[in-house]
């Protein structure tokens, strides 16, 4: 598990298959799926990269993401969000299933991360082009 920050974020979900563990300290089910969560980084280890957020300490990632409650864990494939569960009810079980439907292809249904996080594709292409 990696934990993630405004500066380090974009670099942590552009590639690859990742789930983002957005969470709180003050949140009892963020802190009661934790050891599950962590479980599942080591059971996906090279497959899929976990990146926990601080909400309270990142706040820019929440609000540019759209997260609005806690616990939120997000699936995402080369920075495009894949699937999202946002519940205090949510299941270790839950969480493993979206890892799986992402791990077997799973269609992108969500937004992807906001341009300006993504300061390397805003160099790469023009805005003039493709917008």
């Amino acid at each position: 598990m990696i934990d993630a920050d405004v500066d380090t974020f974009d670099d942590l979900v552009r590639e690859g298959h990742v789930l983002v563990d957005i969470w709180g300290p003050q949140c009892g089910p963020c802190l009661a799926l934790m050891p599950a969560v962590e479980a599942l980084a080591e059971r996906y280890e090279g497959r899929v990269r976990v990146v926990k957020v601080s909400a309270p300490d990142n706040r820019a990632i929440c609000r540019d993401l759209r997260v609005a409650g806690l616990p939120a864990y997000l699936t995402m494939r080369d920075g495009v969000e894949v699937e999202r569960l946002t519940s205090g009810a949510t299941t270790p079980e839950q969480i493993e299933a979206a890892i799986e439907r992402l791990l077997d292809g799973a269609p992108a249904v969500g937004p992807p991360v906001p341009e300006h996080l993504r300061e390397e594709q805003a160099t790469a292409i023009p805005r003039s082009e493709g917008r």
